[in-house]
């Protein structure tokens, strides 16, 4: 057997997760694919300059099914999710930590191969990741890879909250809906939809950043990525935080025609369906047009749609307009619509 044929066929065992030898050379391994975006020192702990008096810190874990689709991976996943997660209240994310959770068996390949998205990911959202940790647990204990990360952002403009969405505001969309969901689903199940619909997946702390430089601040009162539960979800939250009714028209929304078959076909709807590349935000009514062209100059905003506005309310409620005029009030989902994903 060839040194590269060998190489191939390395899988993670249990001693990677000892301490000992074989757990050095792994995360030495680790820390090599991730290159420069990697910055720990080897220590306990990372040591970081945080240029402001107010952070952002979140967190998130990672079991996507499958680990690997069309135009993207776990990997890439993880780190978009957690940078959206910091750019969509308003921060500027500086740095990660990246959690490995590995079942004995998972080939070595596959492992970097993850880890060159996650670092490619990093490199284009310009965060570093500081720290890390990895385990290993035996056959059967996990399913086969779960990534954790920690983000921490910092502020140079005042935070966004859900409590400043008021009646007025218009709510806007940027970008199509449930793409990521039917792809994956298509994937998993060998539907043949995904070389037409590709995952939405992308880090969006850059689109978002030029939006609130290009708006007098307060014009843009609140973002949410619009992730498990898809837009309904979004929609649902806000409307309790704000006590208002949240309206849109079914036709104003942003769809892929080949997504709308898929979800036609399988009789699901694409309101609910995750996204990971996609926002939704809530802007004062004399600003929607400003904000939209923003959107729509950036490679992951040109699909960007205002799609409905805020209203006052006795009531928390999600309403949709049909095209004939009829409105429907919409009921949020008591669970979900398809078996996890992501």
């Amino acid at each position: 057997m060839t040194k590269e044929h060998a190489k191939e066929n390395e899988e993670v065992v249990l001693d990677h997760g000892t301490g000992a030898r074989l757990s050095r050379e792994l995360v030495e391994r680790i820390a090599a694919t991730l290159g420069d975006t990697y910055i720990g020192a080897m220590e306990d702990s990372a040591i970081l300059e945080v240029p402001t008096g107010r952070i952002a810190v979140t967190t998130d874990s990672f079991v996507v099914t499958p680990l690997f689709f069309g135009n993207g991976d776990i990997g890439k996943v993880a780190v978009c999710g957690t940078v959206n997660d910091l750019a969509v209240s308003g921060a500027r994310p500086l740095y990660l930590t990246l959690g490995l959770i590995i079942e004995a068996g998972f080939p070595i390949p596959l492992l970097v191969r993850a880890l060159e998205s996650a670092r490619d990911a990093a490199k284009e959202a310009g965060v570093k990741i500081v720290a890390g940790d990895t385990k290993v647990v035996g056959k059967g204990e996990a399913d086969r890879l779960f990534m954790n990360t920690a983000g921490v952002g910092v502020f140079e403009r005042p935070p966004l909250v859900s409590r400043a969405v008021r009646p007025g505001h218009k709510i806007i969309v940027s970008g199509y809906l449930g793409n990521h969901s039917i792809h994956l689903l298509s994937v998993r199940e060998g539907l043949g939809f995904e070389k037409r619909v590709q995952s939405d997946c992308a880090p969006l702390n850059g689109l978002i950043d030029a939006v609130l430089k290009g708006v007098p601040q307060g014009a843009v009162a609140a973002i949410r990525d619009v992730t498990r539960g898809g837009l309904c979800a979004v929609l649902h939250e806000f409307a309790r935080a704000s006590g208002a009714e949240l309206s849109f028209a079914r036709a104003a929304l942003p769809v892929l025609p080949e997504a709308v078959m898929a979800a036609d076909m399988l009789g699901i709807n694409l309101i609910h369906l995750a996204n990971e590349g996609c926002l939704c935000l809530f802007v004062e009514a004399d600003k929607a047009g400003d904000v939209l062209g923003i959107l729509r100059a950036h490679p992951y905003g040109r699909n960007a749609a205002v799609i409905g506005e805020v209203k006052a309310a006795t009531e928390p409620v999600v309403s949709m307009t049909e095209p004939d005029g009829t409105q429907t009030l919409l009921e949020e989902l008591y669970g979900a619509e398809l078996p996890r994903l992501c």
